[in-house]
């Protein structure tokens, strides 16, 4: 039998590289938590229509790389792809609609059947912000911010620039989709497949095409900023408005798009040139019709995710693992009395591990082994007179300490 490996597009996560992970997801939720997020946590999978009613039938995502299954009972079930729909579909569920505005974190594993290639996996993971309820634009401007803070967090915005377009309102969509049928019609000859497919239907979706031919033509498209309404125009501005006064540095790209009818007004990437190809580590938008999408009322709603991977692939160091304190017993007599000293030790939040057999010799060795910083040694002596000698690795120093203040010198 060949040797077992993990499936195509997934991967193990051990030692750094789950310090790593745990490390952003820790980050994020603490600054997440500080704009008044909750974190949520949904299935990782989901009644199929979920899915296909939120990304739309004819997107890539649904005809192309769900994982999705019929179980023994019948029912169309799918991987989750993203994070929203499912926020979206528990809001509903939950008769959360009632009890708006929701601001909502979330953190876990995606899945979609996609190539492989550096930072994208078949099983990835997502860190995500959703504000659910507020039809303003300083609440964009407040999502971009909790995100923009993360990266700082992280160490990485000096990599990032964040990139913030408008999709502007139904009507500016109305007008601009007229715009782009002309366009691509009198281009037609040029477009891909899929993009010939999308034409009459959603020709905003060509816009976000990565075939070549498709990019060339889309160069010449017109932006949808001359066909605004005031009223859009007026929300974009006020949006920049609220970056700046968040400090919250941007740039402008009339080329960012969400090809669905529900996605309105603010659209933004945060992106990086240190990934190649795959650019952008963070991305989202405002969505107002999805909520709708999944049963629930008219409900205004803006949110971000990121991939977890890439943003590791942009950080420079990670915390080391928090260096033990070996408990070292000198005699059988010594076992029981540093068990207690090692849950006391334990007690106190510091990570302590003991040797389970060996001469003293030998487990100091080991204690060197797993790193350790200090180690407390108890032998018959020690215990009789409530002390243990503390041995510190760094200095090399030796001390006699009582064992009663041990948790408040080793911290």
């Amino acid at each position: 039998m060949s040797e077992l490996q993990p499936v195509r597009g997934t991967r193990d996560l051990i030692g750094e590289d789950h310090r790593r992970h745990q490390h952003i997801i820790d980050t994020a939720r603490r600054v997440s938590a500080s704009y008044g997020l909750e974190e949520w946590a949904t299935p990782i999978f989901e009644d199929t229509r979920v899915f296909s009613r939120s990304l739309g039938e004819s997107s890539d995502v649904v005809t192309k790389e769900m994982y999705s299954f019929q179980d023994r009972g019948g029912d169309s079930l799918t991987l989750r792809p993203e994070g929203t729909a499912g926020v979206c579909r528990a809001l509903v569920t939950n008769g959360l609609t009632q009890a708006l505005p929701q601001k909502v974190f979330y953190a876990g594993p995606m899945f979609r059947y996609e190539r492989p290639q550096k930072g994208r996996y078949r099983q990835f993971h997502q860190i995500g912000a959703e504000l659910i309820g507020t039809a303003e634009p300083l609440a964009d401007a407040e999502v971009i911010a909790c995100g923009w803070d993360i990266l700082k967090a992280l160490g990485i915005a000096h990599d990032v620039v964040l990139e913030v377009n408008t999709l502007g309102d139904r009507d500016s969509r109305t007008a601009y989709r007229a715009a782009l049928i002309d366009y691509f019609t009198a281009h037609q000859a040029g477009l891909s497949e899929d993009s010939l497919a999308r034409l009459e239907r959603n020709p905003l979706r060509i816009l976000d095409s990565k075939d070549e031919g498709d990019r060339r033509i889309n160069a010449g498209a017109p932006t949808i900023h001359a066909h605004l309404t005031e009223a859009a125009a007026a929300f974009y501005a006020k949006l920049k408005d609220y970056l700046a006064g968040f400090g919250v540095p941007f740039v402008e790209n009339p080329s960012i798009v969400r090809g669905l009818d529900y996605y309105g007004h603010t659209a933004f990437e945060f992106v990086t040139s240190r990934l190649g190809a795959q650019g952008t580590v963070m991305g989202g938008g405002r969505y107002d019709g999805l909520v709708e999408e999944m049963g629930g009322p008219p409900t205004p709603a803006v949110g971000w995710a990121a991939g977890i991977e890439r943003l590791s692939m942009l950080l420079a160091d990670v915390p080391a693992a928090p260096r033990p304190v070996a408990v070292v017993p000198v005699g059988e007599a010594a076992e029981a009395p540093a068990l207690a000293v090692l849950q006391q030790l334990r007690h106190a939040g510091i990570r302590a591990e003991m040797a389970y057999r060996g001469n003293l010799k030998r487990r100091l060795e080991r204690a060197n082994r797993i790193g350790a910083r200090a180690a407390v040694i108890l032998g018959e002596t020690e215990i009789a007179r409530g002390v243990a000698q503390v041995k510190d690795f760094v200095s090399g120093a030796q001390q006699e300490v009582p064992v009663a203040e041990l948790p408040t010198r080793l911290r």
